[in-house]
Protein backbone atom coordinates (compact mmCIF):
# COMPACT_ATOMS: atom_id res chain seq x y z
CA UNK A 1 0.00 0.00 0.00
CA UNK A 2 1.37 3.40 -1.00
CA UNK A 3 1.99 5.80 1.87
CA UNK A 4 2.22 9.58 1.57
CA UNK A 5 5.20 11.71 2.54
CA UNK A 6 2.97 14.58 3.62
CA UNK A 7 5.07 17.72 3.54
CA UNK A 8 2.14 19.96 4.37
CA UNK A 9 1.35 18.14 7.60
CA UNK A 10 5.01 17.89 8.56
CA UNK A 11 5.57 21.60 7.88
CA UNK A 12 2.79 22.47 10.34
CA UNK A 13 4.45 20.29 12.97
CA UNK A 14 7.88 21.85 12.48
CA UNK A 15 6.47 25.39 12.40
CA UNK A 16 4.78 24.68 15.73
CA UNK A 17 8.14 23.58 17.15
CA UNK A 18 9.79 26.78 15.88
CA UNK A 19 6.95 28.98 17.17
CA UNK A 20 7.23 27.44 20.65
CA UNK A 21 10.96 28.13 20.64
CA UNK A 22 10.48 31.75 19.55
CA UNK A 23 7.89 32.28 22.28
CA UNK A 24 10.43 31.09 24.84
CA UNK A 25 13.01 33.52 23.45
CA UNK A 26 10.72 36.54 23.51
CA UNK A 27 9.38 35.62 26.97
CA UNK A 28 12.95 36.00 28.22
CA UNK A 29 13.17 39.46 26.69
CA UNK A 30 15.10 38.55 23.54
CA UNK A 31 14.07 39.91 20.17
CA UNK A 32 12.50 37.58 17.61
CA UNK A 33 14.56 36.22 14.69
CA UNK A 34 14.39 38.44 11.61
CA UNK A 35 14.17 37.05 8.06
CA UNK A 36 14.29 39.41 5.08
CA UNK A 37 13.72 38.93 1.37
CA UNK A 38 14.78 40.95 -1.65
CA UNK A 39 12.64 40.76 -4.77
CA UNK A 40 13.29 42.52 -8.07
CA UNK A 41 10.51 42.85 -10.64
CA UNK A 42 7.07 41.27 -10.77
CA UNK A 43 7.58 37.57 -11.53
CA UNK A 44 4.36 35.84 -10.43
CA UNK A 45 5.93 32.71 -8.97
CA UNK A 46 8.49 34.80 -7.08
CA UNK A 47 5.77 37.05 -5.67
CA UNK A 48 3.87 33.97 -4.45
CA UNK A 49 6.93 32.45 -2.82
CA UNK A 50 7.84 35.66 -1.00
CA UNK A 51 4.23 36.10 0.18
CA UNK A 52 4.29 32.54 1.56
CA UNK A 53 7.58 33.28 3.28
CA UNK A 54 6.06 36.35 4.93
CA UNK A 55 3.00 34.38 6.07
CA UNK A 56 5.08 31.53 7.49
CA UNK A 57 7.43 33.96 9.24
CA UNK A 58 4.50 35.63 10.99
CA UNK A 59 3.06 32.24 11.97
CA UNK A 60 6.20 31.30 13.88
CA UNK A 61 6.70 34.74 15.44
CA UNK A 62 9.58 35.93 13.27
CA UNK A 63 10.02 39.50 12.14
CA UNK A 64 9.70 39.58 8.35
CA UNK A 65 10.87 42.28 5.94
CA UNK A 66 10.56 42.46 2.16
CA UNK A 67 12.64 44.83 0.05
CA UNK A 68 10.97 45.33 -3.34
CA UNK A 69 12.80 46.81 -6.32
CA UNK A 70 11.56 47.58 -9.85
CA UNK A 71 12.42 45.49 -12.90
CA UNK A 72 14.77 48.27 -14.06
CA UNK A 73 17.04 47.99 -11.00
CA UNK A 74 20.72 47.85 -11.94
CA UNK A 75 23.25 45.35 -10.64
CA UNK A 76 25.09 48.15 -8.85
CA UNK A 77 21.90 49.25 -7.07
CA UNK A 78 21.15 45.71 -5.98
CA UNK A 79 24.70 45.20 -4.73
CA UNK A 80 24.27 48.34 -2.60
CA UNK A 81 21.12 46.82 -1.10
CA UNK A 82 22.95 43.56 -0.36
CA UNK A 83 25.74 45.49 1.39
CA UNK A 84 23.15 47.25 3.56
CA UNK A 85 21.51 43.96 4.57
CA UNK A 86 24.88 42.33 5.27
CA UNK A 87 25.63 45.10 7.78
CA UNK A 88 22.20 45.37 9.41
CA UNK A 89 22.60 43.67 12.79
CA UNK A 90 18.83 43.46 13.24
CA UNK A 91 18.52 41.06 10.29
CA UNK A 92 19.63 37.48 10.96
CA UNK A 93 19.26 36.11 7.46
CA UNK A 94 17.98 37.12 4.05
CA UNK A 95 17.31 35.75 0.61
CA UNK A 96 17.48 37.30 -2.83
CA UNK A 97 14.58 35.86 -4.80
CA UNK A 98 15.56 34.30 -8.12
CA UNK A 99 15.29 34.70 -11.05
CA UNK A 100 16.65 38.22 -11.43
CA UNK A 101 16.19 40.49 -14.48
CA UNK A 102 18.59 39.86 -17.36
CA UNK A 103 20.70 42.97 -16.68
CA UNK A 104 21.78 41.53 -13.32
CA UNK A 105 24.34 38.74 -13.01
CA UNK A 106 22.82 36.34 -10.47
CA UNK A 107 26.14 34.85 -9.43
CA UNK A 108 27.59 38.30 -8.71
CA UNK A 109 24.65 38.93 -6.37
CA UNK A 110 24.91 35.55 -4.65
CA UNK A 111 28.65 36.01 -4.15
CA UNK A 112 28.02 39.37 -2.46
CA UNK A 113 25.76 37.90 0.25
CA UNK A 114 27.43 37.40 3.62
CA UNK A 115 27.79 33.62 4.20
CA UNK A 116 26.63 34.22 7.78
CA UNK A 117 23.28 35.55 6.51
CA UNK A 118 22.95 33.29 3.47
CA UNK A 119 19.96 31.29 4.69
CA UNK A 120 19.33 30.09 1.12
CA UNK A 121 22.69 28.30 1.27
CA UNK A 122 23.72 29.48 -2.19
CA UNK A 123 27.02 31.26 -1.58
CA UNK A 124 30.23 29.44 -2.58
CA UNK A 125 31.37 29.34 1.06
CA UNK A 126 28.21 27.58 2.26
CA UNK A 127 28.24 25.23 -0.74
CA UNK A 128 31.88 24.38 -0.01
CA UNK A 129 31.17 23.77 3.65
CA UNK A 130 28.27 21.49 2.73
CA UNK A 131 30.47 19.44 0.38
CA UNK A 132 33.04 19.07 3.18
CA UNK A 133 30.29 18.13 5.70
CA UNK A 134 31.09 21.21 7.77
CA UNK A 135 28.62 23.44 9.61
CA UNK A 136 26.70 25.48 7.02
CA UNK A 137 23.33 26.62 5.76
CA UNK A 138 21.93 23.87 3.53
CA UNK A 139 19.87 24.99 0.50
CA UNK A 140 16.19 24.99 1.42
CA UNK A 141 14.75 22.48 -1.05
CA UNK A 142 17.45 19.80 -0.57
CA UNK A 143 17.09 20.33 3.17
CA UNK A 144 13.33 19.82 2.81
CA UNK A 145 13.87 16.54 0.94
CA UNK A 146 16.22 15.29 3.65
CA UNK A 147 13.83 16.37 6.41
CA UNK A 148 10.98 14.40 4.80
CA UNK A 149 13.08 11.24 4.62
CA UNK A 150 14.34 11.66 8.19
CA UNK A 151 11.06 12.55 9.87
CA UNK A 152 9.17 9.73 8.16
CA UNK A 153 11.86 7.22 9.11
CA UNK A 154 12.67 6.20 5.54
CA UNK A 155 15.54 3.69 5.53
CA UNK A 156 18.41 5.19 3.52
CA UNK A 157 21.54 3.34 4.61
CA UNK A 158 22.94 1.37 1.68
CA UNK A 159 19.97 2.21 -0.53
CA UNK A 160 20.46 3.14 -4.16
CA UNK A 161 19.27 6.71 -4.54
CA UNK A 162 18.92 8.07 -8.08
CA UNK A 163 18.77 11.86 -8.35
CA UNK A 164 17.58 13.15 -11.72
CA UNK A 165 18.52 16.80 -12.21
CA UNK A 166 21.90 18.47 -11.65
CA UNK A 167 20.96 22.05 -10.77
CA UNK A 168 23.02 23.87 -8.15
CA UNK A 169 19.81 24.60 -6.24
CA UNK A 170 18.39 21.08 -5.94
CA UNK A 171 19.92 18.09 -7.72
CA UNK A 172 23.62 18.51 -7.04
CA UNK A 173 23.31 19.43 -3.34
CA UNK A 174 20.72 16.76 -2.56
CA UNK A 175 22.92 14.12 -4.21
CA UNK A 176 25.80 15.27 -2.02
CA UNK A 177 23.74 15.28 1.17
CA UNK A 178 22.26 11.81 0.67
CA UNK A 179 25.69 10.29 0.06
CA UNK A 180 27.02 11.57 3.39
CA UNK A 181 27.14 9.95 6.81
CA UNK A 182 23.71 9.89 8.40
CA UNK A 183 21.99 9.02 5.12
CA UNK A 184 24.66 6.74 3.63
CA UNK A 185 22.96 6.22 0.27
CA UNK A 186 24.73 5.01 -2.82
CA UNK A 187 23.89 7.91 -5.12
CA UNK A 188 23.65 8.08 -8.91
CA UNK A 189 23.27 11.60 -10.30
CA UNK A 190 21.52 11.71 -13.69
CA UNK A 191 20.40 14.54 -15.95
CA UNK A 192 18.77 15.34 -19.28
CA UNK A 193 21.69 13.90 -21.26
CA UNK A 194 21.98 10.63 -19.36
CA UNK A 195 21.73 7.71 -21.78
CA UNK A 196 18.97 5.15 -21.23
CA UNK A 197 17.73 7.04 -18.19
CA UNK A 198 14.82 4.68 -17.53
CA UNK A 199 17.16 1.72 -17.05
CA UNK A 200 18.87 3.65 -14.24
CA UNK A 201 15.73 5.02 -12.55
CA UNK A 202 14.31 1.47 -12.47
CA UNK A 203 17.20 0.57 -10.16
CA UNK A 204 16.36 3.29 -7.66
CA UNK A 205 15.25 2.38 -4.15
CA UNK A 206 14.81 6.13 -3.69
CA UNK A 207 14.13 8.37 -6.68
CA UNK A 208 14.53 12.15 -6.41
CA UNK A 209 12.69 13.62 -9.40
CA UNK A 210 14.10 17.09 -10.07
CA UNK A 211 14.47 17.27 -13.84
CA UNK A 212 12.05 20.19 -14.27
CA UNK A 213 9.79 18.56 -16.88
CA UNK A 214 6.04 18.11 -16.21
CA UNK A 215 5.00 14.48 -15.62
CA UNK A 216 8.27 13.22 -17.10
CA UNK A 217 8.51 10.13 -14.88
CA UNK A 218 6.06 7.39 -15.84
CA UNK A 219 5.32 3.91 -14.49
CA UNK A 220 7.86 2.19 -16.75
CA UNK A 221 10.66 4.20 -15.08
CA UNK A 222 9.90 3.15 -11.50
CA UNK A 223 11.08 0.19 -9.46
CA UNK A 224 8.21 -1.47 -7.54
CA UNK A 225 8.08 -0.32 -3.90
CA UNK A 226 10.46 2.59 -4.54
CA UNK A 227 10.34 5.78 -2.50
CA UNK A 228 9.62 8.64 -4.93
CA UNK A 229 10.24 12.28 -4.00
CA UNK A 230 8.83 14.67 -6.60
CA UNK A 231 10.59 18.04 -6.42
CA UNK A 232 9.00 19.41 -9.60
CA UNK A 233 6.30 22.07 -9.55
CA UNK A 234 4.62 23.34 -12.71
CA UNK A 235 1.60 25.54 -13.38
CA UNK A 236 -0.60 24.06 -16.09
CA UNK A 237 -3.55 26.08 -17.51
CA UNK A 238 -6.87 24.63 -16.32
CA UNK A 239 -10.11 26.50 -16.95
CA UNK A 240 -11.94 24.34 -14.40
CA UNK A 241 -9.88 25.80 -11.56
CA UNK A 242 -10.67 29.13 -9.90
CA UNK A 243 -7.01 30.08 -10.21
CA UNK A 244 -6.99 29.22 -13.91
CA UNK A 245 -4.25 26.64 -13.46
CA UNK A 246 -3.40 23.42 -11.66
CA UNK A 247 -0.13 22.35 -10.08
CA UNK A 248 1.66 19.19 -11.22
CA UNK A 249 5.11 17.77 -10.63
CA UNK A 250 7.83 15.96 -12.54
CA UNK A 251 6.08 12.63 -11.84
CA UNK A 252 2.95 11.33 -13.53
CA UNK A 253 1.32 10.43 -10.25
CA UNK A 254 -1.73 8.69 -11.69
CA UNK A 255 0.63 6.00 -13.03
CA UNK A 256 3.50 6.07 -10.55
CA UNK A 257 1.84 6.32 -7.13
CA UNK A 258 0.37 2.78 -7.08
CA UNK A 259 3.87 1.35 -7.57
CA UNK A 260 5.50 3.22 -4.68
CA UNK A 261 6.01 2.35 -1.04
CA UNK A 262 6.19 6.07 -0.23
CA UNK A 263 5.58 9.10 -2.46
CA UNK A 264 5.34 12.87 -2.13
CA UNK A 265 2.19 14.55 -3.47
CA UNK A 266 2.30 17.68 -5.63
CA UNK A 267 1.32 20.09 -4.24
CA UNK A 268 1.83 19.35 -0.55
CA UNK A 269 5.08 17.39 -0.65
CA UNK A 270 8.49 19.03 -0.80
CA UNK A 271 7.16 22.56 -1.38
CA UNK A 272 5.93 23.35 2.15
CA UNK A 273 9.23 22.15 3.60
CA UNK A 274 11.25 24.51 1.43
CA UNK A 275 9.94 27.50 3.37
CA UNK A 276 10.19 25.63 6.67
CA UNK A 277 13.86 24.94 5.89
CA UNK A 278 14.37 28.67 5.34
CA UNK A 279 12.86 29.32 8.79
CA UNK A 280 15.11 26.69 10.35
CA UNK A 281 18.19 28.25 8.74
CA UNK A 282 17.15 31.69 9.99
CA UNK A 283 16.75 30.39 13.54
CA UNK A 284 20.20 28.83 13.24
CA UNK A 285 21.61 32.17 12.04
CA UNK A 286 19.95 33.93 14.98
CA UNK A 287 21.56 31.57 17.50
CA UNK A 288 24.98 32.05 15.91
CA UNK A 289 24.84 35.75 16.85
CA UNK A 290 22.90 35.18 20.10
CA UNK A 291 24.72 32.18 21.60
CA UNK A 292 23.60 32.82 25.17
CA UNK A 293 19.90 33.50 24.68
CA UNK A 294 18.58 30.02 25.55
Amino acid sequence: MTQILDGKELSVQIKTEIANHVRQLTAKGHRAPHLAAVIVGNDGASQTYVANKEKSSREVGFTSSVYRYPESTTEEQLLEAIAFLNNDTDIDGFIVQLPLPSQINEQHIINAISPDKDVDGFTPINVGRMVLSEECYVPATPMGVCTLLQRYGIETTGKHCVVVGRSNIVGTPVANLLSRKGFDCTVTLCHSRTRDLASITRQADILIAAIGKPEFFTADMIKPDAVVVDVGIHRIPDATKKSGYRIIGDVKHSEVDPLCSWVTPVPGGVGPLTIVSLLQNTLKAYHRTHPNCD
